[in-house]
């Protein structure tokens, strides 16, 4: 039986990196879309695309069966016409999408969710084979703390106590693994998770064990984040969105599941390993 052909959008990231190299280590024949140049495995094809440019694709999806779809913009502008592209050529679609898109009765409070719960809405009725991947915060998101660490051994941000079940992208890339090369998870729309919740201040921590010096978490109120936000360029929408979601969270905090575990026999990663693991990123 030929494996099938996959193309992986994201590919220079966190998570889509991860996909690209699973594949490979599998034996499946992988594409990785780029914009530039990159550097991935041996018998890994890097293809010159932009999903922000439906048209210059073609090359890319030629012979493809299936596309891991990481979409990089906070508008859903220009995804009808990616979904289009991709229905051209391949079968299947594996979207990543958000714990935070729900059933779609309520209207999406924050941009991430709005472009999310519509890319999931366009690949449904798009007649291609899909699955959506919602998982809760990303793990790597806390290298944006990095460099504010390697310079000061401290990390100024609001809501210490902040518990979040942060999942390694390994298990995301995992899970879409699964999802691209078997049939187990076919229009389903998996919650995924991390297997505990850890604080903000215990994720410093936690960093701190990894890279072998203490790190600490400086409390600051939630105006001054947002100022902070500005001044590093986030868009203003997206300020607004981002803090009362993550307060939000103290009285609601996300669900925890084994989700991870019970689609691929493995059991989440903890944040401690993903630290273990990432330690010079934060050297």
């Amino acid at each position: 039986m030929t494996q099938p052909t996959i193309l992986v959008t994201g590919a220079t990231g966190r998570v889509g990196g991860s996909v690209v190299t699973q594949l490979h280590a599998a034996g499946v024949p992988v594409r990785a879309l780029v914009r530039g140049e990159a550097d991935f495995p041996e018998g890994v094809r890097a293809v010159r695309g932009d999903l922000g440019d439906p048209a210059s694709l073609g090359a890319a999806l030629e012979g493809v069966d299936a596309v891991f779809l990481v979409w990089p913009f906070l508008r859903a502008a220009g995804a009808a016409e990616v979904i289009d592209a991709v229905g051209k050529h391949a079968r299947r679609v594996v979207y990543l999408s958000s714990a935070g898109v729900g059933d779609g009765k309520d209207a999406p409070g924050d941009p991430i969710t709005a472009f999310h719960t519509e890319l999931e809405r366009l690949i449904g009725t798009s007649g291609l084979e899909w699955t959506a991947l919602r998982p809760t915060g990303f793990a790597s998101n806390t290298l944006g703390w990095a460099d504010e660490l390697r310079a000061t051994g401290a990390v100024r941000a609001p809501l210490a106590k902040l518990a979040r079940p942060l999942i390694h992208e390994a298990d995301i890339a995992a899970v879409a693994v699964r999802a691209l090369t078997t049939d187990t998870l076919l229009g389903a729309r998996p919650l995924l998770t991390g297997p505990e919740p850890v604080t903000q201040e215990q994720q410093v921590a936690l960093i701190g064990e990894a890279v072998g010096r203490p790190l600490r978490f400086e409390e600051i109120a939630p105006a001054e984040a947002a100022e902070r936000m500005r001044a590093a360029g986030y868009p203003a929408e997206l300020v607004a969105a981002v803090l009362p979601a993550q307060a939000a969270m103290l009285d609601h905090p996300e669900p925890v599941n084994d989700a991870v575990e019970r689609i691929t026999g493995i059991p989440a990663r903890s944040f401690r390993g993903w630290a273990v693991d990432h330690a010079a990123d934060f050297r």
